[in-house]
């Protein structure tokens, strides 16, 4: 049974009654206490139950909407709490320079810390081109234990370059970073996969400053890492106790979604921002730290600590953070008089019952569930874990999986049973496009609607196309032609944008850019007004077609 904790003593104020879907949300008056991580949360339970309770001593300050079912809804509202994904294998990252007299009680450390039931361990083990005996102790640990993998860097690059190297040779769909030498305990790591291995966390940082022990060392190099800390968190708007730690877990597909750059310890300030950027969920926990002093072989020094200055401010504005499609979909959020101007360029053509292909981060989403019963989908896991977390309580958005590309995902169109498809900017991007129009002509309902806008013009095409996944821009009537091919009847089309072909020229296709900044977005959001108005003066084609085609009735 849920109820609302806002008090000692509750009462029960609805009763279950048959054929009436119930809410239950939890709302935690005082922070939940979690002594394995250090956050504040807000509980979600399930919306599958069937009662809701509030205090009896004080009034609710401000009642939940309650949803009720509607006839038309496919599926009930999914629950905001995912289903825990299960992990096999923890990849636990180590990069090496001269430790040899640490590696080898290292390396026994990691391999006899306790882990969760289940999860097998593999260790990615670079050394970076060593001058000492690190090396020889590394193949000799490997010969000995088949876990652990080893690699060697050709020259010395440091500590960010090796742990790309681990990353790029790594198998678990879990990830950690490990130091080489004895500062940090293996013994922490149930702790620091927890948030991760119960559904809360994507990434999980281990803080020394919060409550466990820690040796006594260098009073200048601990405020080093605090000011660090405090600049990074007001740039990337986190609230980070420790940058600086070297423990961080990850899960894998989030990892290796990360374009990472650094080659030394600025990877620390990259990964911060980074996670930031791309909104990855991230909580910390408490761990143990028995730092080295320099005569036991601390490497960093005064020199990194400035270097991580400039790092901080690099990797927070700089647009490498994702790769260039989804930074482009980010981008597209400082510009929401441009996505509204997208909406209203096509509402005419919209029905009731709207399954929306290609949802990203929900910009155009935000604005079509407003009016109607719609469907939600995209191939990445991560835009479909926002969109859930977004909207799916609402009892007229489902959020599923579909992939363009494989025919066995197409179920989840024909169960919705659409009057509407809605595929904006995103045909470009699938070689064998008429393969995905055929699929979509079999699934479809009779009179069920298509509206596409695509990239338009040949001439047009530039690297930034190329680098956001485009195979093509359209010529004239070639979209058209492969949906009369496809059995799709033609209504109408119509060119969208004709003032951003300049801009675009200029941008794209002379200045060669790779990527389009959150700035550009914002200016193109100022003159909006203006580009709408010269969509119906200027006599010349736009940056984007509009075809809008349909199922033809079967002919009897």
């Amino acid at each position: 049974m849920a109820k609302v904790h806002l008090g000692r003593t509750t009462q029960r104020i609805m009763n279950e009654t048959n054929g009436t879907r119930r809410l239950r949300v939890e709302f935690l008056q005082e922070p939940e206490q979690d002594l394995d991580a250090h956050v504040q949360r807000f509980d979600c339970a399930s919306l599958n139950e069937r009662s809701l309770e509030v205090p009896a001593s004080r009034p609710l300050l401000s009642a939940p909407r309650v949803l009720e079912p509607s006839s038309e809804t496919l599926l009930p509202p999914m629950s905001v709490t995912q289903p825990t994904r299960v992990f096999a294998k923890l990849s636990i990252l180590i990069a090496v320079y001269n430790e040899e007299a640490t590696l080898w009680p290292c390396i026994k450390g990691v391999l006899s810390a306790p882990l969760p039931t289940g999860l097998e361990r593999e260790l990615v083990l670079v050394d970076d081109c060593s001058t000492d005996s690190s090396w020889e102790i590394a193949q000799r640990l490997a010969d000995q234990h088949p876990q652990i993998r080893v690699f060697r860097q050709q020259r010395n690059c440091g500590k960010g370059a090796a742990i790309r190297r681990g990353i790029s040779e790594m198998s678990g769909d879990l990830a950690i970073f490990q130091d080489a030498d004895l500062e940090y305990d293996p013994a922490d790591y149930a702790r620091l996969l927890k948030p991760i291995l119960q559904g809360r966390a994507d990434v999980v940082f281990g803080s020394r400053f919060i409550g466990e022990e820690r040796k006594v060392l260098y009073f200048w190099h601990t405020v080093g890492n605090r000011v660090l800390t405090l600049l990074a968190n007001m740039l990337n708007n986190t609230n980070l106790s420790d940058l600086e730690t070297c423990y961080k877990v990850f899960v894998a597909d989030c990892l290796k979604t990360i374009p990472l750059e650094s080659d030394r310890f600025g990877i620390e300030p990259e990964v911060a921002a980074k996670i930031a950027r791309n909104n990855l969920r991230t909580y910390e926990v408490p761990i143990s730290y028995n730092g080295r002093t320099y005569e036991d072989g601390k490497k960093i020094s005064w020199r990194d600590g400035f270097a991580a200055l400039w790092f901080i401010f690099k990797y927070r504005f700089s647009s490498k953070y994702a790769d260039a499609g989804k930074v482009a979909l980010d981008a597209l959020e400082q510009a929401p008089r441009f996505n509204r101007w997208m909406y209203s360029s096509i509402r005419g053509h919209l029905g009731t019952r709207i399954a929306e292909l290609g949802s990203g981060r929900g910009n155009l989403s935000k604005l079509l569930k407003e009016q109607a019963n719609v469907l939600l989908t995209d191939n990445r896991k991560e835009y479909l874990q926002e969109l859930r977390q977004r909207w799916a309580h609402l009892d007229n958005v489902r959020v599923a999986h579909l992939d363009l590309l494989s025919p066995d995902d197409y179920h989840v169109i024909k169960d919705f049973n659409a009057d509407t498809i809605v595929c904006l900017n995103v045909l470009e991007h699938i070689e064998d496009d008429l393969a995905v129009l055929r699929r979509l002509y079999d699934v479809l309902p009779q009179r069920c609607k298509l509206v596409f806008l695509v990239p338009f013009n040949p001439k047009l095409y530039s690297r930034f196309d190329k680098e956001i996944g485009h195979f093509r821009r359209y010529s004239k009537s070639e979209l058209e032609d492969k949906m009369r091919t496809a059995g799709l009847k033609v209504e109408c089309q119509y060119y969208f944008n004709k003032a951003g072909v300049l801009a675009w020229w200029v941008g794209n296709t002379l200045s060669r850019q790779r990527s389009i900044s959150s700035w550009q977005l914002k200016i193109y959001n100022v003159l909006t007004p203006l580009f709408r108005l010269l969509d119906h003066c200027l006599p010349m084609q736009g940056l984007s077609t509009v075809v809008v085609a349909s199922k033809p009735t079967a002919t009897p």
